[in-house]
């Protein structure tokens, strides 16, 4: 077995430890730095691809369609990611939005209740009748984020094992 692959095989059973919550508290430090090791290895792979003019990612993004509820100057609006981060989303919606704009967002993870929290327009990219808006999370309460950051890792190591 490579170096690599006996690292992924036990970065799995850990993260696995994690999701189930049977991390003692000394294991805890080595399954962060380590889930920041693989996300370091990703970003680094993405930078390799990028084309002359692309900006490289500072967090690890996956291309994932989750259900979006937004709240936006008063208004309710279904959507789905286009892509998301622990920083925050990519989607396509018929309105345009401003950057700098606020919205309220519900998120919904498979097998757990919606995250609630503030956005903030970052991008805005115009298309045929639509618009893919980049937003950011303002307010994302600190365990929504782990629940967030897991969810990216499982993305991530399913990704990788196929």
């Amino acid at each position: 077995m490579s170096a690599f692959a006996d690292w992924m095989h036990h970065f799995r059973a850990l993260h696995e430890r994690a999701r189930r919550g049977e991390l003692n508290a000394g294991e805890e430090p080595t399954y962060q730095a380590s889930r920041d090791e693989l996300a370091r290895a990703m970003l680094g792979a993405q930078r390799l691809s990028l084309k002359p003019g692309e900006k490289a990612r500072h967090q690890l993004r996956v291309a994932k369609a989750l259900q979006l509820d937004l709240e936006i100057g008063g208004k309710h609006q279904r959507s789905v990611t286009l892509d998301l981060s622990a920083g925050g989303f990519s989607t396509v919606l018929a309105m345009p939005l401003g950057v700098g704009e606020s919205m309220g967002v519900s998120l919904r993870l498979p097998g757990a209740g919606p995250m609630a929290c503030r956005a903030r327009v970052t991008d805005v990219k115009l298309q045929d009748g639509s618009a893919r808006i980049a937003a950011a999370f303002v307010s994302l309460p600190a365990a929504d984020l782990e629940r967030l950051e897991r969810f990216i890792i499982d993305a991530v190591l399913a990704m990788l094992a196929s």
